[in-house]
């Protein structure tokens, strides 16, 4: 079986590896010697490391391939620890393949526009700056290389554990439809599966969009997951009244509108998605919901 080495095992890697278990032998780079057990209990072969420690990378297993999900730092304009990995990788024997989630984020905002991944890129925010950064080093060494590099571009991920709810619990105000801003979504399932078929299916230095086709209004999205848990629906402000009432954090995001294209994504990478809209696994919950109360053991999410 091939070997495959997961820089950045978070919850995505997990989904990916409970997934894919018997079809090659997965090698987990993680800080902390503590998560070891962890990663053994998934069948997954530890390695410690640190991305931001070069030294500890110096004995990187000769590997197939690479998924790299690990994040740039916090601060500054350029990531080095894809730097420090690249070279960490180049004093090995090189993998046929690298996979690299980056994030929509780097388009900048496009006015609500439909975007594909041939629009040039005009990062806003510290994260997308450095995320562009990441995304050019590895362009450039696997066209040097030779090695097949992919990018998926990713935004908001979601699951049935990862909805905006503690937000709508409390109360955090939504724009009103003339002011709101499109947002897109991708099940954190889906995501995986598209990792995994990038790494096998994906085009030499090619971009992707990790996206479903189902773009919506940011508070358009704040409304379904209310309704789908029986909450209250977020209040909603005009743009300016949002500038006085939300944190830096949230306004950055909602400056940006764009819709993206997953046309290259489906025709290539021939994924069949779990969830094609967000509002199949809105449903799910809903449903579970209904068939909690009728049988009387309440919901399960």
């Amino acid at each position: 079986m091939k070997k495959i080495l997961i820089v950045g095992f978070g919850d995505i890697a997990e989904r990916l590896v409970r997934r894919y278990a018997r079809q090659a032998d997965f090698i987990g780079l993680v800080r902390r010697p503590e998560r070891a057990a962890a990663l053994r209990a998934l069948g997954v072969t530890p390695y410690v490391g640190d991305l931001d420690a070069p030294a500890t990378l110096n004995r990187l297993p000769r590997v197939d391939g690479v998924f790299h999900f690990a994040p740039p730092p916090n601060a500054g304009r350029s990531d080095p620890r894809t730097a420090r990995l690249l070279r960490a990788l180049g004093r090995r024997s090189r993998p046929a393949a690298l996979v690299y989630i980056s994030t929509s984020g780097v388009y900048g905002d496009c006015g609500g526009q439909w975007v594909a991944e041939t629009r040039p890129v005009a990062p806003v925010n510290g994260r997308a700056v450095r995320r562009v950064d990441a995304e050019r080093q590895l362009r450039a060494w696997g066209e040097a290389l030779g090695v097949q590099v992919s990018i998926l571009r990713a935004p908001g991920i979601y699951a049935a554990d990862r909805l905006p709810l503690e937000r709508i619990k409390r109360g955090t105000p939504a724009l009103i439809a003339r002011d709101d801003s499109y947002t897109n979504h991708i099940h954190a399932d889906d995501l995986a599966r598209l990792a995994w078929a990038a790494l096998f299916r994906g085009r030499a230095q090619r971009v992707y969009h990790a996206v479903d086709a189902h773009p919506l209004k940011m508070g358009d999205w704040f409304d379904s997951c209310a309704d789908a848990f029986g909450l209250p629906r977020p209040p909603r402000v005009n743009r300016a009244e949002a500038e006085t009432v939300l944190s830096e954090a949230l306004l950055s995001f909602l400056r940006e509108s764009r819709q993206l294209s997953n046309a290259r994504t489906l025709r290539e990478l021939r994924v069949k998605y779990r969830y094609p809209a967000s509002d199949d696994l809105l449903r799910e919950i809903r449903q579970t919901r209904v068939d909690g109360a009728e049988t009387g053991q309440g919901a399960l999410f």
